[in-house]
């Protein structure tokens, strides 16, 4: 059984979805609908409210994405970027292990990301410096960078 949590962020609404007691979605939604909240629905909206107030948020709920193994692979890897901080894809392959040339690959595990904020695909950047791709959109990656880091440009 699925229970969701609508929550109502400064830049659009997000959609929460929690299966056996663990987060498996969070997606920015058009629409809002009834929530149906469990324990870790409330933790995540806690976590959120944490996030949102310009604080780093602490440890994730517990969460169980849906994914290949090198998806999962690069989302965990997402969890080592710190709060306020960002890093390159072809760095993200390296901290992993793996050549800068993997960067692309990297990015494409990057993109399908079910738990963004949680898992913090927005903190990955282009070699430039500058915010690249985001599926919902850079107006919302640049304001989750400055979020976390009021001198990002």
């Amino acid at each position: 059984m699925n229970n969701v949590l609508f929550y109502r962020s400064p830049i659009g609404v997000l959609m929460l979805t929690a299966q056996n007691g663990a987060l498996v979605s969070a997606v920015f939604s058009d629409e809002a609908g009834a929530d149906s909240p469990c324990p870790v629905l409330t933790e995540a909206k806690a976590w959120l409210d944490r996030y949102f107030e310009g604080s780093d948020p602490g440890p994730i709920p517990q969460c169980d994405p849906k994914g290949t193994l090198f998806q999962k692979t690069v989302w965990d890897a997402l969890l080592s970027i710190p709060y306020g901080k960002t890093t390159s894809y072809a760095e993200l392959a390296v901290s992993m292990g793996l050549s800068p040339r993997h960067a692309r690959a990297i990015g494409g595990a990057v993109g399908k990301n079910p738990l963004v904020l949680f898992y913090p695909c927005h903190r990955v950047i282009g070699a430039s410096g500058k915010p690249t791709g985001y599926a919902y959109g850079i107006e919302r990656k640049l304001a989750l960078l400055k979020t976390e880091r009021k001198d990002f440009t």
